[in-house]
């Protein structure tokens, strides 16, 4: 008996040695053998994926979808924020313009009211300085006047004794008056 257990069965895929002859995993001997190692394996694989890793996957791709729904839902939030904000800066730049605007109208206005009253009042000076100088004028015309009716007078009797002639007061005052009135 003892040598029947050391002994090797030829067999169809056993050689005499007993070593296998050509690839084993095609020995038609042995393919019940291996398909019940392979169900064995697909069957605890698929326990380990289907209890341990998979739900493990799962986990993490359900955090990383809240997570990214999360930061979309955030980003939104800020978008509307960030929207609301340069609402207000442009209402807040339109109002300062506006406010600039009217600053400028009241400034000019005031400039205008002060210019207005300042032309009114050199208006008024040389309104009053063309008076004193229209008198001054007048003054000086009717001096001139009176200055070149002497003159005239003058020149008129030294005209008629170098004539030699004699010359009357009243008619070179006449005759020198009757010439200035035209």
């Amino acid at each position: 008996m003892a040598t029947e257990t050391t002994e090797v069965a030829a067999g169809a895929c056993v050689g005499p040695s007993g070593s296998a002859i050509g690839m084993p995993q095609l020995c038609a001997d042995w393919i019940p053998n291996q398909v019940f190692w392979l169900v064995i394996a697909l069957v605890a694989t698929y326990f380990v994926l289907s209890r341990i890793a998979l739900p493990r996957i799962a986990s993490v791709l359900a955090e990383r979808s809240g997570t990214i729904t999360n930061d979309l839902a955030a980003a939104e939030e800020l978008k509307l924020k960030a929207q609301e904000a340069e609402a207000a800066y442009e209402q807040a730049l339109k109002d300062a313009r506006a406010e600039a605007a009217k600053i400028v109208a009241e400034t000019k206005a005031e400039i205008q009211t002060e210019l207005d009253a300042e032309l009114a009042k050199a208006d008024a000076q040389i309104a009053e300085k063309t008076a004193e100088s229209e008198a001054a004028i007048a003054e000086i015309r009717d001096g001139a006047v009176k200055s070149v009716t002497a003159v005239a007078k003058d020149t008129a009797k030294e005209i008629v004794a170098a004539l030699g002639g004699s010359a009357d007061a009243k008619a070179v005052t006449a005759a020198v008056s009757a010439r200035m009135k035209g």
